[in-house]
């Protein structure tokens, strides 16, 4: 009798830092390696050591490049693995991205910490450095999606597409053939940039994502919405700040803003992208048209519509430009990035308005922006809250709870077991219902560092 052990390293009963360790017979395997963000001490268990032997992990597969499923590689690097880290080429392509900017971002705050000493630690170190994150892409190995790859005589792996963002992915993990379904991310079924995701046809074990478990998107007429907040920005002669995600979220307010300027529903505003790694993003999108929508005439007069800051001085140069105008500016939930520069300067008049565009995790500034908070904290000092803080919920990239459903509903077997993870726990508990009332199925919601041994 054959057994796998699983470990719940991440994303249990939380939305971020999702890990999953498995140990079979004759290889052991981890599924992403992310990292912890928002409520401090989530945060703070990304600087201990997990508590398994990382030299003993064989492969990482990687469903895709967010920061929450790649950002904790250099430190497992660290710890001591030494394997292959494999993803499709796109998501290994973002994922080089996320990873160098993540360490940039990091040297960078640790080092303002220390000039300004604002930082309980003396000195303030980064998380990881650009020789670290160096050193883990080396370890990069990029597979096909929808083909079968062996890793030992009895276990082997497939990546299926999955929307939510460029060369996500799901995988199909099937050791001693029994099927283990890792979701990843879902993306929806419509979108902008992407395709609808594949669906799994069978699972005996599947892990699924349940960040929209409890929620359907709501019917909202984006385009309508982003062309009255740019009139309103005009009218008010202020700015339209969005903090957004590098990866897919960018790109697709890029094309959003460009198709409502051709349609003649906007004026010919400025528009602002302060994002290095969403410029690098977009030369993935060029590299992998296979993956998205994009024509390259769209794809190249959407590029020539925005203007792509060069320099932390262009920054500056952008605040001070007293015209109205559009910024798009990475983090997506203010957790770093150029926006903090934005907002740390214009938060405070009634004239801006901040515009959030997907997922708030429990604990960043998003979040508290999103529940009404009237200051924030920048760089260790507060700044009162005057603008005006819109929404836009259906431009996420995550599948809401009728998408799951509808995913997880081409699966033909009953499997064994089923369990949530990547979701808060009152998204988890709704999603745990839904699915047990609509198909019967066995649910469970593990926690952080549980273990399950499961038998073939």
């Amino acid at each position: 009798m054959n057994h796998v052990k699983v470990t719940f390293l991440g994303a249990s009963q939380v939305v971020t830092g999702s890990k999953y360790f498995l140990e079979t017979p004759e290889i052991n395997i981890l599924i992403d390696c992310g990292m912890f963000q928002g409520l401090k001490e989530l945060r703070e268990l990304n600087w201990q050591n997990l508590p398994i032997d990382v030299s003993a992990i064989d492969v990482v597969l990687l469903t895709h490049g967010h920061l929450d499923h790649v950002g904790y590689l250099p430190r497992l690097v660290k710890q001591g693995f030494n394997g292959k880290i494999m993803g499709t080429a796109p998501t290994l392509a973002i994922a080089e991205i996320i990873l160098k900017d993540s360490a940039k971002i990091q040297e960078e705050e640790a080092e303002k910490a220390n000039k300004e000493k604002y930082s309980k630690h003396n000195p303030a170190e980064p998380f990881y450095t650009l020789p670290d994150a160096e050193k883990t892409i080396n370890m990069f190995h990029s597979q096909e999606a929808n083909k079968w790859v062996e890793l030992s005589e009895f276990c082997k792996y497939r990546f299926q597409a999955n929307g939510h963002i460029l060369g996500a992915t799901f995988i199909e993990l099937d050791i001693h053939d029994r099927r283990f379904v890792f979701s990843g991310d879902i993306g929806r079924r419509q979108d902008y940039l992407l395709a609808p995701p594949n669906r799994p046809d069978w699972a005996d074990f599947l892990f699924v994502e349940s960040t929209y478990g409890n929620k359907l998107h709501p019917e909202e007429n984006v385009e309508a919405i982003l062309t009255d907040l740019v009139k309103d920005t005009i009218t008010k002669k202020g700015n339209l700040i969005i903090p957004s995600f590098a990866v897919e979220r960018l790109q697709t307010l890029m094309f959003i803003l460009w198709k409502l300027y051709q349609a003649n529903k906007i004026p010919n505003i400025p528009i602002i992208i302060d994002s290095p790694m969403g410029q690098n993003v977009l030369e993935v999108f060029s590299q992998f048209p296979d993956w998205h929508k994009l024509t390259p005439s769209e794809y190249h007069s959407m590029f020539q519509h925005v203007t792509v800051t060069e320099s932390y001085r262009d920054t500056w140069k952008t605040i001070d430009d007293k015209r109205s105008k559009i910024i798009i500016a990475g983090s997506g939930m203010v957790t770093g990035g150029r926006v903090l520069t934005y907002l740390q300067q214009l938060i405070d008049q009634k004239e801006t308005t901040v515009l959030l565009v997907g997922y708030q995790a429990e604990g960043t500034r998003g979040r508290q922006l999103l529940d009404g908070a009237h200051e924030i904290k920048f760089f260790g000092k507060y700044y009162p809250v005057k603008a005006r803080v819109a929404h836009l919920e259906s431009l996420s990239a995550h599948a809401d709870q009728k998408d799951l459903m509808h995913w997880m509903g081409g699966i033909k077997n009953i499997p064994e077991k089923v369990y949530l993870v990547h979701g808060e726990p009152a998204s988890m508990d709704a999603f745990r219902v839904k699915i047990q009332t609509e198909f019967q199925w066995s649910v469970i919601m593990p926690k952080l560092n549980d273990i399950e041994i499961l038998t073939l």
